[in-house]
Parts: C-alpha cells; sequence; structure tokens
C-alpha cells in the first residue's frame, strides 16, 4: 500500500452540467494521474485506481475518504498577496467563478486548491502517525 492512495469511482455517463471544471470523466481522470505524477516525481509514495461504476454519485477517495470528509473543518484560505511568489509582479486578470467556488454534486468541479489541501491533509496525517526507527 502506498502512503496516499487515490481513487476515483465513477460510471460511464458524464457529468450533465457545462459550467463544471471538468465536464468528462476522461478529463478528470487525466486531471488525478496528471497529480499522482507530480507526487510521485517528489519521491512521495502515491497511487492511484479509476473504478467505473454502475450506477451511483462520482466520488474521489483518498485514503479510503471523501473529500469532504477530509476538508471537514479545515479553514481554506489562499495566499494573501505579499505571500505569493509573483509579489511585486502585475497579476492576470480572471474571469469567471471564484477559486472556492464548488458545486459539491459534482466532484469533477473540485477546485484544483481544495483538491491539493486534501491531498496534504492526508499526507500530513500519514507522516504524523508515522513511526520511525531510530538507531
Amino acid at each position: 500500500m502506498a502512503m496516499i492512495d487515490i481513487e476515483y469511482r465513477h460510471t460511464s455517463q458524464d457529468p450533465d452540467d457545462p459550467t463544471i471544471r471538468r465536464r468528462t470523466c476522461a478529463v478528470m481522470n487525466a486531471y488525478i494521474k496528471d497529480l499522482v505524477f507530480e507526487m510521485q516525481m517528489a519521491d512521495v509514495s502515491c497511487s492511484y485506481k479509476e473504478t467505473l461504476m454502475d450506477s451511483g454519485k462520482s466520488e474521489v477517495y483518498i485514503n479510503g475518504r471523501t473529500i469532504p470528509q477530509i476538508i471537514e473543518g479545515l479553514e481554506i484560505k489562499m495566499l494573501d498577496a505579499d505571500e505569493a511568489c509573483d509579489a511585486g509582479k502585475g497579476s492576470l486578470v480572471k474571469f469567471g467563478r471564484p477559486t472556492l467556488d464548488w458545486k459539491r454534486e459534482y466532484v469533477e468541479d473540485v477546485p484544483d486548491t481544495i483538491m491539493k489541501n486534501a491531498i496534504a491533509k492526508v499526507f500530513a496525517d500519514m507522516n504524523r502517525n508515522r513511526i520511525e526507527v531510530i538507531d
């Protein structure tokens, strides 16, 4: 078992809302695969599994828990302008939905910030619970 196990469970039917961030299951699958690849490149023990279901709501499980279960009670904050790595430079003007806006009935709409915070929380919990043997 890897330190972080991610599973994307979904049906063969794509979400029916054209306003969500990742409009198809294939796009969501590719998004998660990219995240897992980034973690593996950073030497984080991580695995990914895609599971096709007959029916039900699509969901992402990280170590057996859903994203809402993981982030429950967390206060997600955006970086202040002076904490950002582009401080002092002009910033891009973005149009569209706010970064943390999420249609919770579609896991495919989860914002990148929330997804990465959920993964980071699981990683921190796993490291906290890990026992290291010192010679």
